[in-house]
């Protein structure tokens, strides 16, 4: 019996059904067709009694299949598509958002499609329908399991916990329950010759409560970075390679020969019974070994696993020479499990080589989502969905028809498209890889339009099928049920091959310095013809491990670098333009610094990393035999390998009388009031959120800077609360490396919470507000000094004890940043000459501009403002990150001066008592802050400045216009 026949057996049954209950419904002949029409369902063949009357609304109804409860069953994942596309389409502005993609790929979409399709090919396979009376149970596991995924998914983006244990117990306790009705169906079925596929089904609903668990101990924000990796390995091993892996591989078993339309192989049931105890015996040493950290045993773990999907490979193979993949389905589906074998292949290598603390399973990611996973799904459900649907030959012909169109140009452009995102990024550059992960996403989206097409064209067959049998016509002749069309793969296949490569020309045309194709300068010859290796550790302590080699004069020098810190990626670059390319940590990386015919200087180009001690250097011993001399040339790198000059942008070539940008906003300077919070136990708790950016701000008249923010805007946003506030802020690191925060309005142990997180992590910083005064919060990361001059400080205010209300408020941060130029123009903040930040400007202690809340020139151009007799308030932190202030303002003396906590002045007063005095100017050293009050008697405009002059000419200073 072949898997075509098993399919042919469960419509008969189909049949069987429909044809049962007209025989209960009695009546008249018209009656009998009446009744037949109601009961056909979505799968059946219109067998209408010829004459009689069908409207257009009743054929359409009974061709649609609407009320079955395959259709019901299946709208999560159609919603879960639809929601899929929009997180894809706006992920930037969502926190976790590649592990919420991940997730709705494998939750949403694969668990909710083994839900459906096992139960299905269950009773077909077992011959043992079960009654209509069975599926509101279905349906509840299925509703049941998407409402632990929502609230699974909702408790990570908010970071829940708790609400995370909920999820992840809800969704491992319905699949194990579904894993039982596949039992108990087993067991009240007859013997079946493929009962072999239920119990693959049964086997791996009853792991994924298993991999379930480890989901929620990796959310707990506690583990160290080795059980991180052992739980990763073991949660991705349990759900991706057990409850999927095996779910698929058990039904190709028999789906692969039905989709190819062929004979299943006589030895088909045998392998798959060996390959299943061979991949549940691969699971179980994985996750034994993971668990128990040992790499090796994890490793061979994998590949006895590999050993069983290469029995299934052989058995797939075999089949296909029966008969070729020829149908998107076929060939999607072959795709897919190719990935998943050398994907599973590729794990292994990971685990025989990385450390479990830096294990970089997240390169596998697209490989086993997109490459196994999702396609393997898309190609299932491009056969099933037709065949389901029904309505006979010429119905099924032509939804496939939809389905198949650009087959074989879509399955090599989603991967092509995957082949060159897994690529290392330094062969790439990020520009390829964005547009060719855009042009293979759109690719499989593409399946929803061409579903929904294929379902009109399934109904309206089906439709014009019932109304002519009711009309007593016979079924008109289809031509291509004799002779179908062949599809044009080799055109499909060239023009999807094109579309990639225009992709991929487009990226690098546009950004070509961002390609990692390094070649040596100047090397001619081949020197002596020896090679130098070495291995060399980037750590999280800024320093290369060893950090210098000696090599023979006119060896050839190669290099293999491993990034071991654990938050920060790094690189190696040489002078001669030679560069590994960004590493992530965990990974590694080879350069090939080319001959060596005299010292060579090399460094981490990440901006900040060289000034702090992370350099290597190259020495020869030896010398070359006459004619064998070669030179080295010089790259033109800057010192921190950016593309610009590497020399300090001098306040004085900055024209500071010149026009902002016609995009640039200036930030309000008035302190907003306290927002209402929530309270908590009788404490009010204001949450925020700051997301870190790399973005390109406007902070003079035509000057841009490569910025790094907390949010979208060059300084961060002002937090304002009383004392005993709660503040609840979420880090989450959108950057290319690791950063951190640290607020000094709060005394907390900084192990936790200050720590650095790398790209794409997040962290939750809780504290009180214990002290009154305003306070500094900036990026703990060293190197400091750059994280804050590129942007990542900002304030917050802790109102005193019965602060008296004032007219005006205002709120005025200065900081000093330190430029290099880049040598190119700004594209995001409206022009100007784009600038990065100098580590040797910072070491040298003379900024380029110096700022208040973010810009040169924003309170001269938008001065505050005030009317005569009116109580002005400012509050003024210095955020350096080295200079401090001498605040003043011009024509106005200060009545009223606090200082770091405690007033100086109030209203004329000093700390002994005495009165009649005033103040000219409050000082501040960096991470100091105050305020001072003031009234102005006179209209006129007033200039605020920090009267270290040098400081104001850079841009501290600012107006205030007074009117009467």
């Amino acid at each position: 019996m072949t898997g075509q026949d098993a399919g042919r057996q469960a419509k008969q049954q189909d049949a069987e059904g429909a044809g049962a209950g007209d025989a209960s419904s009695g009546g008249t002949s018209a009656g009998r067709g009446q009744a037949r029409r109601e009961t056909l369902t979505l799968g059946s063949r219109p067998l209408d009694a010829p004459g009689s009357p069908v409207s257009s609304q009743q054929a359409g109804r009974i061709a649609s299949g609407r009320a079955t409860w395959h259709r019901r069953a299946s709208k999560p994942v159609t919603y879960w598509i639809v929601a899929l596309f929009v997180v894809l389409m706006t992920h930037r502005w969502i926190p976790e958002s590649i592990w919420l993609m991940v997730h709705m790929v494998t939750l949403g979409l694969i668990t909710n499609s083994i839900f459906i399709w096992s139960q299905h090919f269950t009773e077909a396979l077992l011959k043992h329908r079960l009654p209509d009376s069975a599926r509101p149970a279905q349906l509840v596991r299925i509703y049941t399991l998407n409402i632990s995924m929502i609230l699974l998914m909702l408790s990570i983006v908010f970071n829940l916990y708790p609400l995370t244990i909920l999820g992840s117990l809800g969704v491992g306790a319905v699949v194990a329950w579904h894993g039982l009705a596949l039992l108990i169906q087993l067991k009240a079925a007859l013997p079946a010759r493929f009962n072999s596929t239920v119990k693959y089904y049964i086997a791996a609903s009853w792991l994924l409560p298993l991999g379930a668990t480890f989901g929620a101990i990796l959310a707990h924000d506690g583990l160290n970075a080795s059980w991180h990796g052992r739980l990763l390995l073991a949660h991705e091993t349990v759900n991706i390679l057990g409850f999927v892996g095996l779910t698929v591989v058990g039904t190709l078993m028999t789906l692969w020969p039905t989709m190819l339309r062929t004979k299943m192989l006589p030895s088909a049931v045998a392998d798959s019974l060996r390959a299943l105890g061979v991949m549940c015996a691969g699971l179980a040493v994985t996750v034994g070994g993971a668990l128990a950290g040992l790499n090796l045993l994890a490793g061979a773990g994998l590949i006895l696993y590999a050993a069983g999907l290469l029995l299934v490979a052989v058995l797939l193979i075999r089949t296909c020479r029966q008969k070729k993949p020829v149908e998107f389905a076929t060939m999607s589906v072959a795709a897919g499990f190719t990935w998943f074998f050398l994907g599973t292949l590729f794990t292994a290598y990971l685990v025989f080589t990385s450390p479990f603390d830096a294990l970089p399973l997240r390169s596998m990611t697209p490989v086993l989502v997109v490459g196994f996973l999702v396609q393997v799904l898309l190609g299932a459900m491009s056969y099933l969905l037709p065949a389901r649907m029904g309505g006979g030959p010429k119905a099924v012909r032509q939804a496939n028809r939809e389905f198949n169109r650009f087959a074989a140009g879509r399955v090599l452009m989603v991967n092509l498209c995957l082949a060159i995102f897994a690529l290392p990024v330094s062969l790439t550059g990020s520009l390829v890889r964005t547009l060719v992960s855009l042009v293979g996403a759109f690719t499989l989206f593409a399946f929803v339009p061409l579903m929904l097409r294929g379902v009109k064209k399934s109904v309206a067959v089906r439709k014009e099928m019932i109304q002519a049998r009711a009309r007593g016509e016979a079924p008109k002749p289809d031509p291509e049920a004799i002779t179908p069309a062949p599809l044009p793969h080799l055109r499909h296949a060239l023009i999807g091959a094109l579309a990639v490569i225009v992709a991929v020309t487009a990226g690098v045309a546009a950004d070509p310095a961002s390609v990692g194709l390094n070649f040596s300068r100047g090397a001619t010859s081949t020197g002596t013809g020896q090679t130098t290796t070495i291995s060399v550790e980037a750590t999280s302590d800024m320093r290369f491990t060893p950090d210098s080699v000696e090599v023979p004069l006119g060896n050839r020098l190669i290099i293999e670098v491993t990034n071991t810190d654990t938050a920060n990626a790094h690189d190696l670059t040489f002078a001669n333009g030679t560069s590994t390319g960004r590493i992530d940590p965990g990974a590694t990386k080879t350069v090939d610094a080319g001959i060596i015919t005299s010292a060579l200087d090399g460094w981490c180009s990440v901006v900040g990393h060289r000034a702090m001690g992370m350099t290597f250097t190259v020495t020869t011993t030896g010398t070359l035999e006459s004619g064998h001399q070669h030179g080295q040339g010089a790259s033109g790198t800057s010192a921190d390998g950016a593309a610009g000059t590497g020399a300090l942008l001098q306040g004085t070539d900055i024209d500071l009388q010149g026009e902002v940008s016609e995009n640039f906003e200036a930030r309000s300077p008035v302190l907003e009031p306290v927002e209402t919070g929530e309270v908590v136990d009788g404490k009010t708790v204001h949450r925020q959120t700051l997301e870190v950016n790399e973005l390109q701000r406007e902070i003079a008249p035509g000057v841009a800077l490569d910025a790094w923010t907390f949010g979208e805007d060059y300084m961060g946003p002002t937090l304002h609360g009383k004392v005993g506030d709660i503040f609840e802020i979420t880090l989450i690191n959108n950057g290319s490396m690791g950063h951190s925060v640290d607020f000094h309005a709060g005394t907390v142990s900084p192990d936790e919470v200050m720590r650095t997180i790398a790209p794409g992590e997040s962290l939750v910083y809780r504290f009180e507000a214990v002290a009154s005064g305003i306070w500094l919060y900036h990026c703990a990361t060293a190197p400091m000094s750059v994280h804050m001059s590129a942007g990542m400080f900002g304030a917050v205010v802790i109102d005193p004890p019965d602060l008296p209300e004032v007219d005006r408020e205002f709120l005025l941060v200065q900081n000093d940043v330190y430029l290099t130029e880049t040598g190119t123009a700004d594209a995001q903040a409206g022009g100007g000459d784009l600038t990065s930040i100098s580590p040797e400007g910072i070491a040298a202690g003379t900024p380029s501009l110096t700022l208040f809340n973010g810009h040169a020139t924003q309170y001269l151009e938008n001065p505050l403002t005030a009317t005569t007799g009116e109580r002005v308030r400012i509050w003024v932190l210095a955020a350096g990150p080295s200079g401090g202030t001498s605040f003043h303002v011009v024509g106005s003396q200060f009545d009223t001066v606090y200082k770091e906590g405690g007033y100086l002045l109030d209203k004329g007063m000093d700390a002994f008592g005495k009165t009649g005095g005033a103040s000219q100017a409050l000082d501040l050293s960096p991470a100091q802050g105050g305020f001072v009050e003031m009234t102005f008697a006179e209209p006129g405009t007033y200039v605020f400045v920090n009267h270290d002059f040098a400081q104001a000419e850079r841009g501290a200073k600012g107006l205030i216009e007074v009117t009467d």
